[in-house]
């Protein structure tokens, strides 16, 4: 059920579907053998980030202009999903690249985007997002790191905390606070690189799931950076930042459908094969009403999200309320999918031999990161038409 429908987009879906059957044949064969190793081991999935640079799958997003592939908003979400269904934390470098650089992308100059989107796109540097703060989680614009202007330059100082492929990637858009009087419309928007002098990360967190991708705090001291890597004009960071999430929230869903996804089609196999009462397990009708029931809620989670990539692509005005309703809904039903799937494996699936115990643990996240599904819930209550 997972073909792809045209929702008006600028590609015609034999594309779209071309691109899946690709992406899903590349993570089969050169990520799923390390998904286990990964989790286990809590490392960087050096071997997916290789197979991607090299399919140029990494970075799709990034338009012609800048060396990207200038893929759509859907299409970029097939190749999240896709590997998400194979390795959930190998699927956070397609979507944090995504995440970090968008800022660029949507606020900044000319000079900025090529001097950034270029490296990407050809994979030689990867792009975090740096918005939370110990004390700035869900209210991000209580966020306390400073720049303050001097001269040609800007120096940041501050904490941030939960940053994604914090310490492998080479880039970094970070909000910091310009005018504390304006609080939201005080709030700037950087491009900060790793090799700055007094840029520094905390110890990996310890994670339930997503191992594989490192989460740190990022210390800035006394960082002076260049007043040209301002993005956009100052005091316009936390808009670019809510607007952006307006378009990466769509990642997270697709996240989402691919953990679901991947579970769904362990345990359908699974069932098939495991008899008990001298019959596959199958064949009872109990399992086979749980697996229509994840089945029947995974493909509306799919065509939701696939609806709130074609908005971002357009740029509808109802994406920030679809965005939302998409994240909240995938997440909330990879977490459903994935706990059945480890009930219909039984015991087994409350092991580590087998992938739907770290599926549903990679699921949970998607219920909190880029805005925790209350959150979310929100968001649609204050857009109802």
């Amino acid at each position: 059920m997972a073909g792809t429908t045209d929702f008006d987009l600028y590609r015609p879906a034999e594309e779209h579907d071309m691109l899946r059957d690709t992406i899903r044949a590349l993570a089969e064969a050169k990520i799923a053998p390390f998904a286990a190793e990964v989790d286990e081991e809590g490392r960087f999935p050096q071997e997916a980030l290789d197979a991607l640079v090299a399919s140029d799958l990494h970075a799709v997003h990034v338009p012609e202009e800048y060396g990207g592939a200038g893929a759509d908003a859907l299409a970029t979400v097939i190749v999240i999903e896709e590997v998400a269904r194979a390795c959930a934390s190998s699927s956070l470098i397609p979507a944090v690249n995504k995440l970090g650089s968008l800022p660029v992308i949507l606020s900044g100059s000319e000079d900025l985007k090529k001097k950034y989107l270029g490296p990407l796109a050809k994979g030689d540097a990867m792009f975090s997002y740096a918005l939370s703060e110990p004390d700035a989680g869900s209210d991000a614009a209580g966020m306390k790191t400073k720049a303050v202007r001097d001269g040609d330059f800007w120096v940041l100082n501050g904490v941030k905390r939960w940053i994604t492929n914090a310490g492998v990637s080479e880039y970094y858009t970070v909000m910091a606070v310009t005018d504390p009087t304006k609080r939201s419309k005080g709030i700037s928007a950087f491009v900060v690189e790793k090799s700055d002098e007094g840029v520094s990360f905390g110890a990996p967190e310890r994670k339930l799931g997503i191992k594989g991708s490192p989460t740190r705090e990022v210390y800035l001291d006394n960082v002076r950076i260049p007043a040209d890597r301002m993005i956009g004009e100052e005091g316009t960071g936390f808009a670019t930042a809510m607007k952006t999430l307006d378009h990466t929230r769509i990642t997270i869903a697709a996240q989402a459908l691919g953990i679901a996804q991947g579970a769904l089609d362990y345990a359908k196999g699974y069932v098939q094969e495991r008899k008990q009462f001298g019959k596959p397990i199958g064949d009872f009708q109990g399992i086979q009403f749980m697996l229509a029931d994840m089945a029947m809620k995974l493909e509306a989670a799919r065509q939701l999200t696939y609806a709130a990539a074609a908005k971002s692509e357009r740029l509808d005005g109802d994406l920030t309320s679809f965005g939302a309703a998409a994240k909240c809904f995938a997440s909330d039903v990879a977490m459903e999918v994935t706990t059945d799937a480890v009930q219909l494996l039984g015991g087994y699936g409350y092991t580590r031999d087998y992938p739907v115990e770290r599926m549903m643990r990679d699921a949970k996240i998607t219920q909190i990161y880029e805005g925790t599904n209350q959150v979310q819930r929100i968001v649609m209550a204050r857009n109802l038409p």
